[in-house]
């Protein structure tokens, strides 16, 4: 294995196939608000205007001419813990705001004139064309964000990292789920490589939409292969696998295996890495197909619970989804 690897282990609670959505903004004259919780990255349209100016793939609000500042209030599709912040804004040079902060709340409707906000950040500088990392203040689950700017002007994207608090979800007993989807609370914890597609989208729910919603290495040109490793959001007794590569024909891994471990406790993230070489193997070095979804049967370690699975991929490639159903 090599020793390069990227580290994760954090869920962006704001993408909106969790069911995050935009319920508030103070104002979106240059353009929508919606446009912040766009999990693709932002891009740049030289040359394209609308009817408000030039077209920004973002949020951006007019010049304020009076006293206050702009926000735009969030309602998370599955509460959580956030971590660290990301205040994307790329491409937005001389239109960037000059602060931003973060409020949070816990509300069990979306009354805006009753929710209550905490502390989220501090208030920060905001730098032109950057990701502004903010760290969060609370370990509190919130179900609300509210983004301050001040006073105006444009934010590309926003991504709230954290995780999905899992004392509100019900997992019924004797029950088959897919415990590695995200909206049960898994996640990527590393992976080797994800040169060309996000090792986070292998989680997400349906059916992928292209190839560049899957998870994707590079032409490996060495020996060795590629992995990730997924921590599921509940340990379970694990039934059988789906591993998808819908749009890859040309670049789908050759062959793939699953090991699998279980560990409750806190545990240094380099030494589980390096410790996957020997976890056990519920589906030992198996053959795949291009543009397929290949369903298989586990019949190991039936009666062991698992909470760590990695994903072994021969030599590269890429996959758009993997399913691991079982029970609590």
């Amino acid at each position: 294995m090599s020793k390069k690897y990227i580290l994760k282990n954090q869920t962006d609670l704001s993408n909106p196939i969790l069911g995050t959505k935009i319920l508030y903004c103070t104002d979106e004259f240059f353009a929508a608000a919606k446009r912040l919780l766009n999990p693709s990255n932002p891009i740049f349209k030289e040359n394209v205007f609308d009817n408000h100016g030039k077209w920004m793939d973002g949020w951006e609000t007019r010049r304020k001419r009076v006293k206050g500042h702009d926000h735009v209030i969030i309602k998370l599709g599955k509460p959580g813990q956030i971590n660290t912040v990301n205040v994307d804004t790329s491409y937005f040079n001389g239109n960037q705001p000059e602060y931003a902060k973060l409020e949070g709340c816990y509300s069990k409707n979306n009354n805006l004139d009753n929710l209550k906000w905490t502390k989220l950040t501090k208030k920060y500088k905001i730098k032109p064309n950057s990701k502004n990392l903010l760290t969060s203040l609370s370990k509190k689950t919130f179900t609300h964000v509210k983004l301050n700017i001040y006073p105006d002007g444009g934010v590309a994207r926003l991504r709230l990292f954290g995780n999905i608090d899992l004392s509100l979800n019900k997992f019924l007993k004797n029950k088959i789920f897919d415990s590695a989807n995200i909206v049960n609370g898994s996640h990527v914890i590393a992976c080797s490589d994800e040169h060309f597609g996000n090792a986070n989208n292998l989680l997400l729910p349906g059916k992928s939409i292209n190839m560049g919603n899957g998870w994707e290495t590079r032409r490996r040109r060495g020996k060795g292969y590629d992995w990730v490793i997924i921590k599921l959001g509940k340990a379970c007794f694990i039934n059988s696998f789906e591993v998808g590569t819908h749009y890859f024909k040309g670049n789908y891994p050759d062959n793939f295996s699953i090991q699998a471990f279980s560990f409750e406790k806190k545990i240094n993230i380099s030494n589980l890495i390096k410790k996957s070489r020997s976890w056990l193997t519920l589906i030992p070095k198996h053959k795949l197909k291009e543009n397929s979804n290949f369903k298989i049967k586990n019949n190991k370690f039936l009666n062991k619970k698992f909470n760590y699975i990695k994903l072994n991929i021969y030599p590269d490639g890429g996959i758009s989804r993997l399913r691991v159903f079982g029970k609590v």
